[in-house]
């Protein structure tokens, strides 16, 4: 039993240290390198922290299962354990924040269509303000409309219609449905008569449309509708992944307090 839960423990965290490693080295790259985008600057500061913290708690858990040291496993153990908790109780967040937003049907298409509305208000904080200005600038940058302009999906309608648009090209490569603007491709559309409907002047997002192809729908709410859809879906898929890492460091944690009192008899037999 000595040499399993020491083995596990030590290999584990082994394989944590080689990403912590990494992801230290990456966010020193974006710090070192000027020719990084802006949306990419903003995870540099996280990364490095995140990596750092991983490095840093998986040394700690090698030390004291390959080296057989109670103190740095003692301290490891109390880490691991708040962070279980701490984990927890984030995917326990996560579910509830999540929980809405699934967009709307919308007849005839083969897409849905998001309103800020249906998201909680914590969610709808991620692109209020000042925020949503560098996430508009990062939508422009990471061209996300351009893969509706080529092929046929981008000058026939019908095409256009039954596809499955992400939440942001849902969001912000087209004017809203309920606008009933003409599709002439892709993402250039014109506004219907004046006397043909009312509905663009209920619908502020209506007239935010713009053909210019560096702006299209980023003024829209419906863009920071499918922003917020793109976020929960990504935080859905986090949380499938936070229950599985749960799993993963109860199993790490209990072979670490194996490893810890097989440390301590092994001191007390005069091997360590």
């Amino acid at each position: 039993m000595f040499r399993v839960s020491n083995f596990v423990v030590g290999l584990a965290n082994t394989l944590i240290m080689l990403v912590g490693a990494s992801a230290i080295g990456y966010s020193i790259y974006m710090f070192i390198h000027q020719d990084v985008t802006n949306c990419e600057t903003a995870i540099r500061a996280p990364l490095l922290t995140t990596g750092v913290v991983l490095f840093a708690v998986s040394l700690l858990g090698v030390i004291g299962s390959c080296f057989k040291e109670n103190l740095a496993m003692v301290s490891y153990l109390i880490i691991l354990i708040a962070g279980i908790i701490a984990l927890m109780g984030f995917s326990i967040f996560l579910f509830f924040v999540t929980n809405k937003g699934a967009g709307r049907v919308i007849s005839g298409r083969g897409y849905r269509e998001y309103q800020t509305v249906d998201f909680s208000t914590w969610l709808n904080s991620f692109v209020g303000g000042k925020r949503w200005v560098g996430i508009r600038s990062c939508l422009a940058e990471a061209s996300v409309c351009d893969d509706l302009s080529n092929g046929p999906v981008s000058l026939i309608a019908d095409e256009f219609y039954h596809k499955n648009l992400s939440p942001l090209q849902s969001g912000c490569c087209k004017p809203p449905s309920d606008c009933n603007f003409e599709f002439k491709n892709a993402t250039f559309w014109t506004p219907p008569a004046k006397n043909e409907t009312v509905v663009a002047t209920n619908n502020g997002d209506c007239g935010a449309w713009s053909n210019v192809q560096t702006e299209l729908c980023f003024n829209c709410n419906a863009c920071k509708a499918g922003v917020l859809a793109n976020i929960r879906e990504k935080w859905r898929n986090l949380l499938i992944f936070n229950v599985c890492l749960i799993i993963l460091l109860i199993t790490v944690y209990s072979c670490g307090c194996c490893a810890r009192r097989n440390n301590r008899m092994a001191r007390k037999s005069g091997f360590a």
